[in-house]
């Protein structure tokens, strides 16, 4: 298999510092030169930018999407709205923050309020809170979905500099929620909060001989669930969380509310199996001895223990690495029958696996382009690292494409924010809202300002 380009960029490995080129975050793709970055300081800054131009925009936030999400034609608006950023307002059950506030000050600062969010955090920290809420981001729990079905109001800038709030209970609440930045530029989200709790999480290692029968068991027994599938292993490492007990508790405000751990040694049982898959991740990305940061998100299951902790201190653990991570959202009931298919085709095919397959699982989401609108979801995550050399493993891209295929024939949606073959979809027959959103672009948008190609390939 060659690599198609268009979707797995190779990554510059040479970005010179006084290059006017913008990279995304992962140097797989410009979206832009620095010289059209414009940072308004505030709401009305902004509103005035876009009252004076008549150009297409689009926001840079912490940059982590695919290029092709973020790219602007030379003559077009970047925007870096990190101003907007940090606490606005609070109460007993909600808080205000500035579009642009990173996850981890959400996070630090509701946990300092003792509050925390409804939803369970997405692995990774770095990104604003407008684009994880655009793009669907979600952690694990049926109790739960995405990130954007905690807001309460979305407070938004439109293509005429105009100013207009969504509140939960609009009509057009829902697609505000998750909007790929098409709708307008998003400057407030005010959040509902509930009280701080700790959390115990059981890690174990288990044959994926029955992950049929036991994936919705995890989920239905645990108020939060992750799994982890070694395939090569035919073996499952999990994390399976619930409320801690009052002893648990005490240990935890004991320990400074740094995360306890609840054996001196650790589970070796899962040991081998790391080993064999640093072997791989070793060989695929021609780095040699330890090497860095994507390594550790493997070796972080070695010697393994229970733990408590916040929510945040458990899930919210990712480890940002250049990568091409493709996440596929699947309906719930579905699931059992799409694993046994996948044991089928690995047996068949014998894939090279580059990297376990994540699962996690969401409840239904209110959001019309969240991939888990209207059901409950099980998501299935992949992920390849670059090289240092900025090139990809090849057997590792194949088995990208190829399980990507499975999934889109059982009805699965793909997580907005990661990589996807956008042609392989046919969105208004996955999404029951996608004419009712291209039709509200329309009316907020009308000359399509908050475009590019890569919207206008999706919504035109």
């Amino acid at each position: 298999m060659s690599r198609d380009a268009r979707l797995y960029p190779l990554r510059q490995t040479h970005v010179e510092p006084q290059d006017d080129a913008l990279w995304n975050w992962a140097q797989n793709a410009q979206v832009g030169s620095r010289q059209q970055v414009k940072r308004p300081a505030n709401e009305a800054e902004l509103q005035q930018l876009l009252r004076q131009s008549q150009c297409q925009v689009r926001v840079v936030g912490s940059k982590l999407s695919p290029g092709r999400m973020l790219h602007v034609g030379e003559n077009d608006l970047l925007l870096d709205l990190s101003a907007l950023s940090g606490l606005i307002a609070s109460d007993e059950n909600s808080v205000t923050f500035g579009a642009s506030t990173p996850l981890q000050q959400v996070y630090r600062t509701l946990t300092e309020m003792d509050r925390m969010l409804g939803s369970s955090p997405g692995v990774i920290a770095v990104q604003t809170l407008a684009g994880a809420m655009a793009t669907g981001t979600h952690g694990q729990g049926l109790q739960q979905s995405s990130l954007a079905d905690e807001a309460l109001r979305i407070r938004m800038v439109l293509a005429d500099g105009s100013l207009r709030e969504f509140d939960r209970g609009d009509d057009d609440f829902a697609a505000a929620q998750v909007t790929l930045g098409a709708l307008g530029i998003i400057t407030a989200v005010t959040l509902r909060t509930e009280p701080f709790r700790i959390f115990t999480c059981h890690k174990f290692a288990v044959s994926a001989d029955n992950l049929e029968q036991d994936l919705p068991r995890w989920n239905d027994e645990y108020p939060l669930s992750k799994a982890w599938w070694f395939v090569d292993d035919n073996l499952m490492h999990v994390w399976n969380a619930h409320e801690a007990s009052d002893a648990e508790c005490q240990r935890y405000e004991q320990n400074h509310r740094q995360v306890v751990e609840h054996a001196n040694t650790g589970d070796d049982s899962l040991n081998d199996t790391i080993d064999q898959t640093l072997a791989h991740m070793h060989r695929d990305t021609q780095i040699h001895g330890k090497g860095g940061k994507q390594f550790r998100t493997v070796t972080r299951f070695r010697d393994f223990t229970d733990v408590t902790g916040d929510i945040y201190q458990l899930f919210c653990r990712g480890i940002a690495v250049p990568q091409i991570n493709v996440e596929i959202g699947v309906p719930l009931e579905n699931t059992p029958a799409i694993i046994s298919k996948v044991k089928s085709w690995y047996a068949e095919n014998r894939p090279h696996m580059h990297y376990p397959i994540i699962l996690r699982c969401t409840g239904a989401s209110s959001a019309w382009l969240s991939p888990s609108y209207q059901r409950p979801t099980c998501y299935f995550g992949f992920v390849v690292y670059y090289a240092d050399d900025g090139s990809l493993s090849q057997d590792g891209l194949h088995f990208l494409t190829e399980i990507e295929k499975l999934l889109v024939e059982e009805g699965g949606r793909p997580h907005w924010g990661k990589y996807y073959d956008d042609q392989r979809y046919t969105w208004r027959e996955i999404y029951p809202k996608w004419d009712e959103f291209r039709a509200l672009r329309r009316q907020l948008d009308p000359q399509l300002r908050f475009s590019n190609d890569y919207i206008n390939t999706l919504f035109d």
